[in-house]
């Protein structure tokens, strides 16, 4: 009797043994398909191209007119196309009203999603809801919640704003 225990012992143990292999390899191979997927990738782009656009945002919409030099320079760094044509040749006027003004905005971005991504070739269009505080010299501090609609094209350095616009609220 207590060899039939012992052999029923190992030969169910040989069993456990065998399905808990055989269940690890499958998992493994499948985690390992799935972490290798072309929706993996485009996850990880859509990802990439998200966090991109939160930082561009709150580069161009934090502001300090006592660095208004580096300020400018993010804006620059941060886009890409026609916009970033726009600013560079409006540079000289927008440091003038920026110093004018002699204030200093600070923002973060509360929310954003994307809207559109195109991986192939390299658009995308994104939503944001930004809140932002603007301490005028000397004054009060106002705080404001904006949405912006942007778009963004992936360049040698990365995803850049290439539009940015407010969106309108309402019907």
């Amino acid at each position: 009797m207590r060899i039939f225990t012992t052999n029923v012992i190992l030969s169910v143990a040989a069993v456990l043994a065998v399905l808990t292999f055989g269940y690890a390899a499958y998992f493994g191979v499948a985690w390992y398909a799935a972490s290798h997927s072309s929706e993996s990738e485009y996850a990880s782009h859509r990802d990439e191209a998200l966090r991109s656009g939160q930082v561009a945002i709150t580069n161009f919409t934090t502001l300090d007119y006592k660095k208004v030099d580096e300020d400018l320079q993010r804006w620059l760094n941060s886009s890409t196309g026609e916009l970033r044509a726009q600013i560079d040749s409006e540079k000289d006027k927008r440091k003038k009203q920026l110093v004018d003004a002699k204030s200093v905005t600070e923002s973060k971005v509360l929310d954003a999603a994307l809207t559109e991504l195109d991986d192939r070739t390299g658009k995308a269009k994104m939503i944001a809801v930004v809140e932002y505080s603007v301490t005028p010299e000397g004054g009060q501090k106002a705080t404001k919640i904006d949405r912006f609609l942007t778009e963004l094209t992936r360049t040698e350095d990365g995803w850049k704003l290439s539009q940015l616009g407010q969106m309108r609220v309402g019907i």
